[in-house]
């Protein structure tokens, strides 16, 4: 009997401290709006029934209710539904000060986009850098936001430098950064643009909150953003991403056709490869992975000078004769397209920016997924590329979020292309079970960094 006794305390004190530990706080007592405050635009907010309705007003920006108290690590969970196909957030880590545009609200928004584009649960970084985070390469997470006049549960956890969105439960984006450590929680009413119309209705409820005791979500497969330089968050070690580039020196690489880094051009700089300029020609100064790669997933960003030219290549093939020039193999074109002379070369625009080089032309202008010229990065600032390289030899470029090329290696389509290429003289370009990745140095100046790998099975 004792010990029965003793075992009835036990679990009642676990259960206390499992719930003390995951303990929410309510942002919103359902019936008014205290706690909070407007700030931006003049949109409505009123209370209904237990829920805050947000309703856009015409002729003014975006409006945020705002709450009074800064959070720094949090887990937030709250339901919101749309009455009308419009564009809303919720801000998180947010500020709004004087010194930054006359007070204008930014910092980190977990998206609300019920369009074709379905871009919900992404992270955009309002009033300051654009889009962080856009879910593209993620399906199932683009598929997880319910339409207009149902409602969807929205729960983002940061904790230190990761930012996580789930809707419904599924995870949506995962970024890692450490621009805002702390700031307000924010209810957005997007301005009036495109099809939307005054008097278009957002709802919220069950606003809370957990500050104490975190927990976060398990590691899963949603794809990582990470902003921090040359760093691997434990999702990118789970999902088997590694370092390619240690931020420190050359370890790992050589120059193409040697056993040694070359003597010129290449340096470390402040944790990015550089790349100096000469004079604008192929060099044969080229680097390549000592490691050979076959199904992988290649992540970099690169940052081009005014009118320069560069690429990444993979399944770079040693044994061809590059007679003194760049190593032989498959290449994501980067180039400045509006000043090199190279994008108004080859066929169809397949040596532009993107591009599989002299193959296949990349393409930046999509529509449905609102793709335009605003995602390529303008000169200087950083642009980030992909390569996915599946085991059935599907290939995809990705350019800043978005899919530009893709095709299947080694088909009767990529060697009738081949046949008409540069490379026609190969044989078997391309089409290596496995081939090393290369840095090309054109003699023009241009930075890479953040470089990681994973293999694909």
């Amino acid at each position: 009997m004792k010990m029965k006794k003793t075992l009835v305390v036990l679990l009642a004190f676990g259960a206390f401290f499992n719930a003390s530990a995951q303990k929410w706080t309510n942002l919103f007592n359902g019936k008014d709006l205290k706690g909070w405050t407007q700030r931006g635009g003049k949109a409505t907010y009123t209370v209904e029934n237990g829920e805050i309705v947000g309703t856009t007003v015409k002729d003014t920006p975006n409006s945020f209710l705002c709450t009074e108290k800064d959070y720094g690590d949090f887990i937030l969970e709250l339901d919101l539904k749309l009455d009308d196909e419009m564009n809303g957030g919720v801000q998180f880590r947010s500020l709004s000060k004087p010194d930054y545009k006359e007070g204008r609200v930014h910092g980190y928004q977990m998206e609300v986009d019920p369009s074709p584009r379905a871009w919900s649960g992404a992270i955009y970084d309002e009033g300051r850098r654009d889009w962080l985070y856009i879910p593209n390469n993620n399906p199932e997470g683009k598929k997880a936001f319910k339409p207009v006049g149902q409602w969807n549960k929205y729960r983002i956890e940061a904790i230190g430098n990761t930012l996580r969105t789930f809707i419904n439960g599924v995870p949506t984006a995962h970024v890692i950064d450490d621009m805002t450590a702390q700031g307000f929680i924010g209810l957005q009413v997007h301005s009036i643009y495109g099809p939307m119309k005054e008097g278009m209705k957002i709802r919220w409820k069950n606003i809370k909150i957990q500050t104490e005791n975190l927990k976060p979500s398990p590691l899963d497969n949603c794809p990582v953003v990470n902003l921090l330089l040359n760093n691997l968050s434990e999702q990118e070690k789970a999902q088997g991403f590694k370092m390619l580039f240690n931020g420190k020196d050359f370890t790992g690489w050589r120059a193409v056709h040697g056993t040694e880094m070359p003597k010129q051009h290449w340096a470390v700089v402040d944790g990015t490869i550089n790349v100096s300029p000469s004079d604008g020609s192929e060099t044969g100064n080229d680097i390549v992975t000592n490691e050979q790669f076959g199904a992988f997933e290649l992540v970099f960003e690169f940052k081009l000078t005014e009118g320069a030219n560069s690429g990444v290549k993979y399944f770079v093939n040693e044994a061809f004769d590059s007679n003194g020039k760049s190593g032989i193999g498959l290449e994501f074109q980067v180039l400045d397209d509006e000043k090199h002379p190279d994008a108004k070369m080859g066929a169809v625009g397949n040596r532009t920016l993107a591009s599989l080089y002299d193959l296949i032309p990349s393409y930046k202008i999509d529509k449905d997924l609102k793709m335009d010229r605003r995602f390529i990065k303008k000169i200087g600032d950083w642009n980030q590329g992909r390569v996915i390289v599946y085991p059935n030899n599907i290939v995809q470029h990705w350019l800043n979020g978005f899919k530009v090329v893709e095709y299947e290696r080694k088909s009767n389509i990529f060697n009738a292309l081949v046949a008409r290429s540069k490379y026609k003289d190969y044989n078997g370009f391309g089409a290596g079970d496995k081939g090393n990745i290369l840095l090309q140095d054109h003699g023009n100046n241009v930075s890479f960094r953040n470089i990681k790998i994973r293999e694909l099975k």
